[in-house]
């Protein structure tokens, strides 16, 4: 199984379209969250989950009608969507996989980056959400803009650092693409999930030349 995140800049400009769409496809997850969407990125995917379209402004931004904060993409059927605590900003989806039923939560922490008040709002408030999964026992992969680096000094606060690791700890994940460097768009799996052999992680687009964001996918 093949799971992939990437923040895709919010389509910005429109002509990084067909090479947008042309390493999706060269991706081929099984599972796959964009973040900072558009709905013309539509790669080829029997089931697709997304948060709202959003309105022409919204927190100070303007928007384009065809925006979004996040899909999720995936060969796999939802049997049940959970609530989250802002649905514009994440979107939580119960997938049923061949190997067992996988809760998976879209992710975006800070629209505006990690030094602005929203950031630890929305790491407060989604790993509320969190916890209250994995305390009613859900498997659980939480995947997207994390807007902080794990491995390096490249992005991150030491609050949300210490926040998200011990929210970690606490529901039993594992932070499978924490040892990559100059990476904020992360993977976190819960250990239960069953698996065999080494987790490998790789990544895309480490030029930036199609997004602001490297894409980031695991394959269990």
């Amino acid at each position: 199984m093949r799971i992939a995140t990437w923040n895709v800049e919010r389509l910005s400009p429109l002509k990084r379209l067909p090479g947008i769409m042309e390493e999706l496809r060269r991706v081929d997850a099984d599972v796959l969250v964009l973040t900072e969407t558009d709905r013309r990125i539509q790669p080829d995917y029997e089931y697709a989950y997304h948060t709202p379209l959003l309105a022409e402004n919204v927190d100070g931004d303007s928007y384009r009608p065809t925006e979004n904060r996040m899909s999720i993409f995936t060969r796999y059927p939802a049997v049940r969507h959970h609530p989250v605590a802002d649905a514009n900003t994440s979107l939580c989806v119960e997938l049923e996989t061949e190997r067992s039923s996988l809760v998976v939560y879209g992710t975006l922490f800070g629209i505006h980056g990690n030094r602005r008040p929203s950031f630890r709002q929305d790491i407060e408030e989604q790993m509320e959400d969190v916890r209250r999964l994995a305390e009613h026992g859900h498997v659980i992969c939480l995947c997207g803009d994390f807007n902080c680096s794990f491995f390096d000094n490249y992005y991150f606060t030491n609050w949300a650092r210490q926040t998200l690791t011990d929210t970690f700890a606490a529901c039993d994940l594992e932070l499978v693409t924490g040892g990559q460097p100059e990476c904020i768009d992360h993977i976190a799996l819960s250990r239960s999930f069953p698996r065999e052999g080494t987790v490998t992680v790789r990544e895309w687009n480490l030029d930036k030349t199609l997004s602001d964001h490297k894409g980031i996918c695991i394959d269990i």
